[in-house]
C-alpha cells in the first residue's frame, strides 16, 4: 500500500551573520560541484566538495533537520549577501523549508536558543515561528532596499566640498554587469539609485597610504554595492571613485538594514505565523 506523502514544514526567521567566511546556502565547489566522485580529484577542493566549511542553511539545518527528522531542507532569501559581508542589524528574512520531516512536536523557542548558542559570534538567528509556503513567493521576490557601511579605502585626499555635497544626496547610477558575477548573471546596463547617508574621514591608510573612510548608505534593490564604491574600470558610473576624483577600493563592507522599496523603512519579520493566505 503507497504511504501519502509528508507535508512539508515552513519555518520563518531573520539571521544575523557575524563573521565574514560564511555564505548564505552550501558553496558547491564550481569545478567538481560536489560530486562524490569527482570531488577525489579536485584540485580546486582538493576533494572537499565545497569552497567553505560551512554556511547559514548549514549552520541552521543541521539542528533544525535533527529535531524535525528530515535530512533534506531548502532555504530561501530574502537577498543574499557575499561570503566576505557581515549581516548585522535585525538580520536578513528567510524562509526555511523542511521536506517529509517525521517529527512535528518541536519547541521553536528552544530550537532557535540551541542554533544560536553552538554559533555563538558566527550566527544569530531571531524571531522563529512557523510560516506557510506562499511566504517563499514573497521572501524571494519582493523588491527590498538595502543599507550598507563600508570601511573604503582611497588613493588620496578628498576635497571636503565634495564631501558635504554628497551626504543626503540620491544619485542613480548605471551599473554593467560586474565581472566577478558574469557566469550567472546577463551581462546588462542597470539602473539603479544610490543614497550617502554618511561619509566620515577615518584619517591616513598608515599601512597602504592613501585615507580611510566609513561609508554608510543606501542602495535599491539589485545594486552591486562594491562596485558602486570602485567604479570597475568604469563599468559603474557615476561610482563613489569618480565622485572622489581619486580611486577607491571596498576593505570591508556590512549589511545594515533590509528596507521597502524605496528605503523608507525597515521591514520588521513577524513575531508569530502569518494570517493563513496572506503570502498569496
Amino acid at each position: 500500500m503507497n504511504q501519502p506523502p509528508k507535508a512539508n514544514v515552513f519555518l520563518e526567521a531573520r539571521y544575523r551573520k557575524l563573521t565574514r567566511d560564511l555564505p548564505q546556502t552550501v558553496f558547491f565547489c564550481p569545478d567538481c560541484k560536489g560530486h562524490p566522485r569527482r570531488r577525489r580529484k579536485c584540485e580546486r577542493c582538493e576533494g572537499f566538495g565545497k569552497l567553505t566549511r560551512d554556511s547559514v542553511q548549514e549552520l541552521f539545518g543541521w539542528v533544525v533537520a535533527k529535531a524535525f527528522q528530515t535530512r533534506r531542507h531548502k532555504f530561501h532569501g530574502a537577498g543574499r549577501e557575499d561570503v566576505d559581508v557581515r549581516m548585522l542589524g535585525t538580520g536578513r528574512p528567510f524562509v526555511f523549508e523542511l521536506c517529509g520531516p517525521k517529527n512535528f512536536e518541536v519547541d521553536l523557542a528552544e530550537l532557535e536558543a540551541e542554533v544560536n548558542r553552538r554559533n555563538d559570534g558566527r550566527l544569530e538567528i531571531v524571531g522563529l515561528h512557523y510560516s506557510e509556503k506562499a511566504r517563499v513567493r514573497v521572501i524571494k521576490e519582493t523588491h527590498h532596499a538595502k543599507e550598507y557601511e563600508a570601511r573604503v579605502h582611497s588613493d588620496g585626499p578628498v576635497d571636503p566640498k565634495v564631501v558635504e555635497e554628497l551626504v543626503g544626496s540620491r544619485i542613480e547610477i548605471t551599473q554593467r554587469t560586474p565581472e566577478r558575477v558574469a557566469h550567472r548573471r546577463a551581462d546588462l546596463d542597470r539602473k539603479r539609485w544610490i543614497e550617502f547617508l554618511e561619509i566620515e574621514n577615518l584619517g591616513a591608510d598608515e599601512e597602504n597610504g592613501g585615507e580611510l573612510w566609513r561609508i554608510r548608505m543606501q542602495t535599491q534593490h539589485g545594486t552591486y554595492v562594491k562596485e558602486v564604491l570602485s567604479g570597475e574600470g568604469g563599468k559603474t558610473t557615476p561610482s563613489l571613485s569618480g565622485l572622489f576624483g581619486v580611486p577607491c577600493r571596498c576593505l570591508e563592507l556590512d549589511v545594515l538594514g533590509i528596507l521597502d522599496e524605496e528605503g523608507a523603512e525597515e521591514i520588521v519579520v513577524q513575531s508569530g505565523p502569518p494570517p493563513f493566505g496572506s503570502g498569496v
